[in-house]
């Protein structure tokens, strides 16, 4: 068996998830090794629509001449020059911290990508506004760490709770019952995960 059928095969041991699996098709994957370039995005586009992250998001691009926000650059911009585009204050602010631990720390990609997940949750939330979500999204979809299982994500909460019926009280017992349905999943539960957000969005 091709070594890129393997997580498929183990996660449809799951007959539940079988069944989203099978009506969503495989998915595809995307890479990217500029970990500054993802986290400045990543702030740009929390708690935004797609469609308006991609707008302020290419605004924001258009404030350098090459499209290419060099962290000197972002750090020389007032924050009402970032209002502009459409940041609010808060993201301005953030993404200047961004640009600065780039330039006093690293955001290397040859140098993160050796540490763990673990280690690179807790090398990245040093930078105010970057939470752990953050960077569970940049594990998941640029560095494809394969064992990703951002249990806070309300999408992740509301896709498991629809494909397994479930119907708890509290966040703990949710929590509970999250992590002993993924447990089957290991080590794949990153595309477990996608299976998820593209099944909650499903007619």
């Amino acid at each position: 068996m091709p070594k890129s059928e393997e997580p498929l095969k183990h996660l449809k041991k799951d007959k539940v998830l079988k069944k989203a699996i099978d009506k969503i098709g495989v998915l595809k994957q995307s890479k990217s090794t500029d970990l500054y370039y993802s986290l400045l995005r990543a702030i740009v586009s929390q708690q935004l629509s797609v469609k308006a992250a991609d707008t302020i998001w290419q605004r924001f691009l258009g404030l350098f001449k090459d499209g290419a926000p060099d962290a000197k650059l972002v750090l020389k911009f007032s924050d009402d020059k970032l209002r502009s585009v459409g940041l609010s204050y808060q993201k301005a602010s953030y993404l200047k911290n961004i640009a600065r631990f780039s330039m006093e720390q690293s955001l290397d990609h040859k140098l993160l990508k050796k540490k763990t997940d673990d280690e690179l949750v807790d090398y990245l939330v040093q930078i105010k506004g970057v939470g752990r979500w953050t960077v569970e999204m940049l594990l998941m979809f640029d560095l494809n760490r394969p064992d990703v299982f951002p249990k806070d994500d309300l999408g992740i909460q509301n896709g498991i709770k629809m494909l397994y019926g479930l119907n708890v009280g509290t966040k703990k017992e949710l929590f509970f019952e999250m992590e002993r349905i993924a447990e089957n999943w290991r080590p794949y539960r990153t595309l477990a995960c996608r299976y998820l957000w593209r099944y909650k969005d499903l007619d």
